[in-house]
């Protein structure tokens, strides 16, 4: 079996460590955990670092869980927030949990038959029955008010990034998530912790939980991920128009597929060590090729061919390289009506857009298309000398005749039409 700790350092994925974490994972078949907020029900590429993790964990034969916090997602951690989030009702997040474990199946064996088979728990399974005086009386006497005020995430939102300070409930987010260790300490077999570092102080309040609770022989471990960010220190996985999800219905595979296609040279040599399976060698071989021609875009070609595939699937790979080559390559009218109408959008959502009434169609191409306030031709003139030129394409077929009626045929998704002019200027017309 590959070392994990090993694994996770020439990927760039090892922030932090506890002493004797390495050696007590290279001597035991260790059952490790990570937590998730499931405050939306799906998961971005933000939380795929640590999904990583669990993957790397299970493949060096180890167990993961992946904890979906039910309880403390009711509540709000402070670590890294400027504010409290909104707190969810309890179908919102079982629903949620579902979707994420859906997600999540992708990266990690949960019904295997091997002792290290994945599990998916929940701490609102043992929270929701736990009265307030049990717990400060069995949990809360454990933890000193000066250890949880030492804390980093405590200290930034006290000291004024917070613009309303910090709320009890908050405050008590730390003792919620110590507990959710001991309890799969003392319950699962739970020895070590993972997260992103933000998480540190949380994490190490579990550690330190267990030990007051079951005594300094207790074998307890965290290990946490760096916070991914870009080459010029802007947030990982966001873009103008948000997060870059994993639920295609929310980020479509084709502009999932453009994300990776699209980052730096420098960004794509951490990002395949992080975000794929490739081992040492093949990374180390494709840094090398892409530096040889960095104009290839192999690195990014590979990254978004490799993540694309493993959050969604190969046909759905194939339909975002297909969709890209419509935009910036030849394509069919075959290959445009294959991309379902989320896709279409997406690809054109840059280019001009246009509206049409039905019961404007089977009027002449070039009294369609020369509409006073639209700019895809000069004038009808102009639309003439190219069509002739066969520089003028229907939905990807050379427009033969510039006075060829345009019918409810000829749309795709029996709503659009797509427009081109010359190489690369398109136009989006929707049939309304």
């Amino acid at each position: 079996m590959k070392n994990f700790v090993e694994e996770l350092k020439w990927r760039g994925m090892l922030a932090q460590i506890m002493p004797g974490t390495e050696e007590y994972l290279n001597t035991h078949l260790v059952s490790a955990y990570l937590g998730t907020d499931p405050t939306a029900d799906s998961l971005h590429i933000g939380h795929l670092c640590g999904i990583m993790m669990l993957r790397h964990l299970q493949r060096c034969g180890h167990k993961p869980y992946l904890l979906v916090g039910g309880a403390t997602g009711m509540i709000g951690d402070p670590s890294g927030k400027s504010q409290e989030r909104n707190l969810l009702d309890q179908d919102t997040l079982y629903h949620n949990q579902e979707a994420i474990k859906k997600q999540v199946s992708k990266f990690l064996d949960f019904d295997g038959t091997e002792p290290n088979k994945a599990e998916l728990v929940n701490n609102y399974d043992w929270m929701k029955d736990y009265k307030f005086l049990d717990f400060v009386r069995d949990i809360g006497k454990h933890i000193t008010v000066n250890y949880m005020m030492a804390k980093d995430s405590v200290q930034k939102r006290l000291n004024g990034e917070a613009r309303d300070g910090l709320s009890f409930t908050e405050f008590t987010y730390q003792l919620l998530q110590g507990y959710d260790f001991l309890y799969q300490y003392e319950h699962y077999g739970v020895r070590l912790q993972l997260g992103g570092n933000d998480q540190w102080g949380n994490m190490t309040t579990g550690t330190e939980l267990i030990r007051r609770t079951l005594g300094n022989d207790a074998e307890a471990f965290c290990l946490t991920c760096p916070l991914i960010t870009k080459a010029d220190g802007k947030k990982f996985g966001k873009t103008e128009s948000g997060n870059v999800w994993l639920d295609r219905n929310r980020t479509t595979p084709y502009a999932f597929y453009q994300f990776w296609l699209n980052v730096s040279d420098e960004d794509a040599e951490r990002y395949i060590k992080i975000f794929t399976d490739l081992d040492k060698e093949t990374v180390d071989a494709l840094i090398a090729e892409h530096r040889q021609d960095p104009g290839r875009r192999v690195l990014q070609k590979r990254l978004a061919a490799e993540v694309t595939t493993m959050v969604h699937s190969k046909e759905d790979l194939d339909m975002a390289i297909a969709a890209s080559n419509i935009l910036f390559g030849k394509a069919t009218k075959d290959q445009l009506a294959q991309l379902d109408e989320a896709t279409l959008v997406d690809v054109f959502k840059d280019v001009p857009h246009y509206e049409l009434g039905k019961d404007q169609l089977g009027q002449k191409a070039i009294d369609l298309f020369c509409q006073d306030g639209w700019d895809i031709f000069p004038s009808k003139g102009e639309m003439r000398k190219m069509v002739k030129g066969n520089g003028v394409s229907l939905n990807k077929e050379k427009l033969t005749a510039f006075d060829q009626p345009v019918t409810a045929e000829d749309l795709i998704d029996g709503k659009y039409l797509l427009v081109q002019r010359g190489k690369k200027n398109y136009y989006l017309i929707t049939v309304k």
